[in-house]
This record gives C-alpha cells, sequence and structure tokens, in this order.
C-alpha cells in the first residue's frame, strides 16, 4: 500500500521536554490508522506537527511523496490535510451550513470589488460553496439535513456537534482526514453511531483516517493498525490484537504493577 503520509524521525521538545521524540509513522492510501496512549503520550502533538501548526525540531513529514515540513497550516490544508479537534472549535452562533460553507471561502477567486456588487462570478462561486456544504452535510443523512441547515450551531446536540466538525473539515476537500477524538463524551448508542461513521468516511467518501481515540471499542472496530505512544516515543505496532495485549501498552496505561497482574492472570 503506497503510502500517503510519513513521519520520519520526528521529534519535537517544549523547553526540556521531549513531547515526540523520533517518531516513525506512515499511513497507506485508504488505510485507517488510529494512534492510542494515556494523557501525556504526544497524540495531539502529533497532529499539531501533521498540520504544520508546530515545526518538528528534527525529522521530516512528507505528504504523497513531498514534504510539508515549513509550510503554513492552510498551505497543508490546500495539500489535502484536514482535522477535528479535541475540544469542539466550531462557530457556534452561525448555522449548521455557513460553518461548512466557511471552510470552502480560501478557495474563491472573486474579488471583494466583485463580491460586494454580487458580479457574475461572485454568484457563481456563491452558489458552488452552497452546494459543497450540501453535498457534505447529506452524508450524514438526517442527523445534519432539512431543517437543520438553518439552526445555529450551539443548538446542535454534543454528537451532532461533532458530526458538523467532520462536515467542515470534508469541505476542505481533503486526502486525509486527522480526527482528534471524535467519540469524546459520547454515550455508548453514540460511539457506535461515531465507528460506525468513521468507516462510512472511507469506504464511501474514500479518505484515509488518522485518529486519535481513548475508546477501545471504537479503535476495534476502526483500525487497519494501530500505534501506540507513551511520552512520544513508539512503544507498539499492529494490528488492535497485536497492541492491546503488548506488555508495553498495558505497562503505558496500567502501570508496572497492572502490567503483572495481567502476566499473574
Amino acid at each position: 500500500m503506497a503510502a500517503l503520509l510519513e513521519l520520519r524521525r520526528i521529534s519535537k521538545a517544549f523547553g526540556g521536554l521531549q513531547v515526540i521524540s523520533e517518531l516513525d509513522l506512515h499511513v497507506g492510501e485508504g488505510e485507517i490508522v488510529s494512534v492510542i496512549g494515556p494523557n501525556g503520550a504526544g497524540k495531539t502533538t502529533l497532529f499539531n506537527l501533521i498540520t504544520g501548526i508546530f515545526r518538528p525540531d528534527s525529522g521530516d513529514i512528507v505528504l504523497d511523496g513531498d514534504s510539508i515540513v515549513g509550510l503554513y497550516p492552510h498551505t497543508i490544508v490546500n495539500r489535502g490535510v484536514a482535522r477535528t479537534f479535541q475540544t469542539l472549535r466550531l462557530f457556534l452562533n452561525m448555522t449548521v451550513k455557513e460553518n461548512v460553507m466557511a471552510a470552502q471561502y480560501g478557495r474563491t477567486h472573486a474579488s471583494v470589488f466583485e463580491s460586494i456588487l454580487r458580479l457574475p462570478r461572485a454568484r457563481r462561486e456563491e452558489r458552488e460553496i452552497q452546494r459543497v456544504a450540501e453535498e457534505k452535510l447529506s452524508f450524514f443523512g438526517d442527523r445534519l439535513m432539512g431543517y437543520r441547515w438553518n439552526q445555529p450551531a450551539f443548538s446542535l446536540s454534543y454528537a451532532n456537534r461533532r458530526r458538523l466538525e467532520i462536515a467542515r473539515a470534508m469541505a476542505t476537500e481533503p486526502r486525509l482526514l486527522l480526527l482528534d477524538e471524535p467519540a469524546a463524551g459520547m454515550n455508548p448508542a453514540e460511539t457506535h453511531e461515531i465507528t460506525e461513521l468513521i468507516g462510512e468516511l472511507r469506504t464511501e467518501g474514500g479518505y484515509t483516517i488518522l485518529v486519535i481515540e481513548h475508546d477501545m471499542h471504537v479503535v476495534e472496530g476502526i483500525s487497519d493498525r494501530v500505534v501506540a505512544l507513551d511520552h512520544g516515543v513508539k512503544i507498539a505496532e499492529g494490528t488492535f490484537e497485536e497492541v492491546a495485549t503488548n506488555e508495553r501498552v498495558v505497562e503505558a496505561y496500567l502501570g508496572l504493577r497492572g502490567a503483572e497482574s495481567e502476566d499473574a492472570a
């Protein structure tokens, strides 16, 4: 499987704290890869490095054969990488549809003058932006369709806000989706639905997905491969079963005594 994303010996420190240490990671085209690890393992920093929010101290990040280290975040988005956040970052006073439309305006070419006077190019682009927003929202079925388009985002349930954030990421037309704890805060029924949704994003949407997730039911249900981090170091990689039973992973989550208890059992 050709690698869409490659991290080559990436390291990042903040002051004297080493957050990511010589990390190698790859995501193949069409793959779903989950990154797991206890709090403080460096998972969100990993996403911030890929999306250009932080620059690595050493190593390289390669997207589809080209290095993206040093590029601005908006340039990386235009190269085909989009993300969601651990803490929801929606425009709560904008409508559902406007939230998704906002992701498309960076791709328009009409000038301010054309937009103010509603000249033909500005009108064409506005129609296209609305069409794309409706198409992305329709992916989520009744959850984000119909009357919901004109509702303010703050009126949505928590689970639907999560869906809306994914729809907004989709509107940037990415090849690679980075999902940061998409099931966080959801009840079991909602968690099951988001697990199915992530699978549909790959099979029906055609996206390659790198996901951070703490819920092992979600990780087991979606992952082609799992990568486990602890203090910025990769401690295991493989199938869910291989990683979940790895002694170093058990120790990272439960502590040394927990690992010893597992062995005794």
